[in-house]
């Protein structure tokens, strides 16, 4: 099969031929229909992820159809037309069985754990647990801009920040996932305050909806929320990951307000100074995300379904396999705008 691989971290993202993938017993191999080219691939690619070691394939915003299944897959899946999570349940450990896959202690995560989505097929082991079925209106596309960036967001606005309706809900970082954010947030009728440094990412969270767009270059970002929102956001999401927006996220809450980090904090900046004595203060809740349990597929599908959400109005661009390196060399200057698809293998 066709795969883009990269031999050294930084390096060459090129198109080889690689031997086709076999099903894990439990398991299938998808023919990928579309998947996104997310930062965290970029974080891979950069080798910032220690479990990832060349040659390999990134890629784990993916969807298609089933064309193999082990023998201990019980599901009806061949042919079947799915997307999964990026952290693939064990189904066997304490979090799996409490229902939160995300936080499995043997996950598998494609792009990562193994090689990944930036090739014509993929291996995905645990089918009955992970697997989810499209709908038949939802194209491959779409699907595959639900991934780690839209269902994250998901996750970070309806199951931990849980605004009312009427909340303000502050974005700082309006990328793939905060852009998301903005858009769910909208959704859940939430007032939203988006934050950035680039007129052209807040001008698309102006066109999802957000009610205040606030540059942070202009001043203390934290302060312009306070101002904005009438004495702090309700919820308030780090989309980005720094030390920067992680503080200012923290600082633009109003008492009992939730901070919920987002964006990966990586490198030099894992560890971070937080303003404790404001959360003491405002009895502030923080809360990180690792993506979305399985079982919350079904209410974010009937979300799209029924209109409120459409995650293809984030698609920026949709590109062939043979693009796939110069488009991640792009995030290194966070450059892009909405999310790109390799839509063609």
């Amino acid at each position: 099969m066709r795969a883009a691989v990269f031999h050294e971290y930084g390096g060459p993202l090129g198109v080889e031929e690689v031997a086709d993938p076999a099903p894990p017993r439990d398991g299938v191999v998808l023919e990928v229909g579309a998947t996104g080219i997310c930062r965290s691939d970029w974080h891979a690619w950069m080798g910032h992820d220690p479990g990832v070691s060349p040659p390999h394939v990134p890629g784990h915003e993916l969807a298609g159809t089933v064309v193999a299944t082990g023998p201990d897959a019980r599901g009806d899946w061949q042919g079947a037309r799915v997307t999964v999570p990026f952290c693939l349940g064990c189904g066997r450990c304490g979090p799996c069985r409490a229902g939160e896959t995300q936080l499995c202690d043997d996950d598998y995560q494609p792009g990562f754990t193994g090689w990944g989505s930036f090739a014509r097929y993929v291996a995905l082991p645990r089918a009955d647990l992970n697997l989810v079925r499209l709908p038949a209106a939802l194209g491959f596309v779409e699907a595959a801009a639900l991934g780690c960036r839209f269902m994250t967001a998901f996750a970070a606005v309806c199951v931990h920040g849980r605004p009312a309706e009427g909340d303000w809900v502050a974005v700082h970082g309006c990328g793939g996932v905060g852009l998301s954010a903005v858009m769910v947030a909208v959704a859940a009728r939430a007032r939203v305050a988006a934050v950035d440094i680039d007129a052209a990412k807040l001008a698309l969270a102006r066109d999802l909806g957000a009610e205040v767009t606030l540059d942070a270059r202009d001043g203390d970002p934290a302060a312009a929320v306070l101002e904005a929102t009438g004495g702090g956001a309700q919820v308030s999401l780090d989309a980005l990951g720094s030390a920067a927006t992680c503080a200012t996220s923290v600082g633009s809450l109003r008492k009992r307000g939730r901070h919920v980090q987002v964006g990966l904090l990586l490198a030099g900046e894992r560890s971070v100074p937080v303003p404790m004595s404001r959360v003491i203060s405002h009895e502030l809740e923080l809360v990180g995300v690792h993506g979305m349990a399985v079982r919350h597929y079904p209410t974010l599908l009937d979300a799209i379904a029924a209109g409120r959400l459409a995650p293809s109005r984030l698609v920026g661009a949709t590109v062939g396999l043979e693009q796939a390196g110069a488009e991640l060399a792009a995030m290194s200057g966070f450059a892009r705008h909405g999310a790109t698809v390799i839509a063609s293998f």
